[in-house]
């Protein structure tokens, strides 16, 4: 795929391992969320939440570890990168942190919920339900592709939509509970 491409929509980074350091940047994120993911889960354990949908849950986790050791496996350190899929990723970023910055302490990995808790309809909330989930859909595909791995983007694509279809299910039912605005 990357050799098709014009030259100019290209990074070549032969004397530095840009793709390596671009998946360790990415490594190292996903585990500080889940760390956030995992204090937020257990604070709102503590005040009465209870989790739902705790079957999909190894499945999630096992599709989105399977993606990053994919990662890492099909890029050599030295990839050349399409730098416009990397800038798209980057803006990914940015709606991902107003994501958690929406949620802030209800934020997590699973669905913690209960019916005290507020529905929350501002920042990306206002545009699209379950913004956080269109934004991992986005990563999926354009990662990859930033690496030219288009079978990658194929294979992961897939698998997160099935994923999600049983996850937005679960979801959808426990919103129905919420009260409110926020």
């Amino acid at each position: 795929m990357i050799a098709s491409l014009p030259p100019a929509l290209i990074w070549s980074s032969a004397t530095l391992p840009l793709a390596w350091i671009i998946l360790g940047i990415l490594t190292v994120q996903r585990g500080l969320e889940l760390l956030y993911a995992a204090h937020n889960t257990r604070r709102l354990v503590a005040d009465g939440a209870t989790e739902s949908g705790k079957g999909h849950y190894p499945f999630m986790v096992a599709i989105h570890a399977g993606f990053l050791i994919a990662l890492w496996w099909a890029t050599p350190p030295y990839s050349d990168i399409i730098w416009p899929l990397a800038i798209a990723f980057l803006t990914l970023q940015i709606a991902r942190f107003w994501v958690l910055a929406t949620l802030g302490r209800f934020w997590t990995t699973r669905i913690i919920s209960s019916p005290s808790f507020p529905r929350i309809k501002r920042g990306p909330y206002r545009i699209t339900r379950h913004p956080n989930y269109w934004i991992v859909t986005l990563e999926i595909v354009s990662i990859p592709l930033i690496f030219g791995h288009l079978w990658l983007a194929i294979v992961f694509s897939i698998l997160n939509a099935l994923i999600l279809a049983v996850r937005i299910s679960i979801e959808e039912k426990i919103l129905q509970t919420r009260h409110g605005k926020m």
